[in-house]
């Protein structure tokens, strides 16, 4: 069961078309798992396309902001009604669906990769660059925006962990494969967790098998242990917010 979901707001910048590429990408993998933000995001647009038809509206730069504005009032009005609480979290009576369209199963890979990652995952998770942080996680760039924007795959060993770290930046995480805990809460498969300079976590992989997310960053992470702390220049060097 999906229990983590993007906040009302950045679903609302999603269906208007005003949320940046990078951010875009990890919602729409994120609705290819959940049913219920599939259905809030359609609702989201049938408002947006009917307030884009009305002539008050400008059609200036100030038009998507003035649409963000308007849907997000009638979601506090409650003529839009939300299934998830401030932080993103499904209400008790919400159901959720099982995981839906995919990348068949093959010989060459026991995974299905989301249709809206399939243009920077053309083959398999196998396939791509990996780069090694220690002998149990690893990192493949997929995109570096012009915003400083990264999107990324991290890959965890079962039981292992990524050291404790803050963050420089607001990060999403949409867990792809298995499952990892930290201080908050666990996360499966489709759960969509976002966090920001206020939070510091050690996330820990399940035992029964590996974790792949995917994660979008507009700054690096930052380790905090004394030792971990020397992979930072490192960090810091393969992002685009700050090579």
């Amino acid at each position: 069961m999906i229990r983590y979901h993007p906040s009302i707001e950045l679903l609302t910048e999603y269906s208007s078309g005003s949320l940046s590429l990078a951010k875009a990408v990890a919602v729409s993998a994120h609705l290819e798992h959940c049913k219920e933000c599939r259905t809030q995001a359609h609702k989201l647009e049938l408002v947006g396309a009917e307030l884009f038809s009305d002539p008050a509206i400008p059609t200036s730069d100030q038009q998507l902001n003035q649409l963000k504005t308007n849907l997000l009032s009638k979601i506090t009005n409650g003529e839009i009604e939300s299934s998830f609480d401030k932080y993103g979290q499904a209400a008790p009576s919400v159901r959720m669906s099982k995981l839906q369209s995919g990348r068949p199963l093959s010989s060459e890979s026991k995974y299905q990769i989301p249709k809206s990652l399939r243009q920077l995952i053309p083959s398999f998770y196998d396939d791509l660059k990996w780069m090694s942080l220690s002998p149990a996680v690893k990192i493949a760039t997929l995109s570096n925006e012009k915003d400083g924007t990264q999107v990324a795959l991290t890959r965890i060993k079962a039981g292992a962990f990524i050291p404790s770290h803050t963050h420089t930046g607001d990060e999403f995480t949409l867990v792809l494969e298995g499952a990892f805990s930290d201080e908050s809460g666990v996360y499966k498969k489709g759960d969509f967790i976002s966090r920001d300079a206020r939070h510091k976590h050690k996330p820990v992989v399940t035992k029964d098998a590996e974790c792949i997310c995917l994660t979008v960053t507009e700054a690096p992470i930052e380790f905090t242990g004394w030792f971990t702390r020397l992979l930072n220049p490192i960090l810091r060097k393969h992002h685009p917010s700050t090579s």
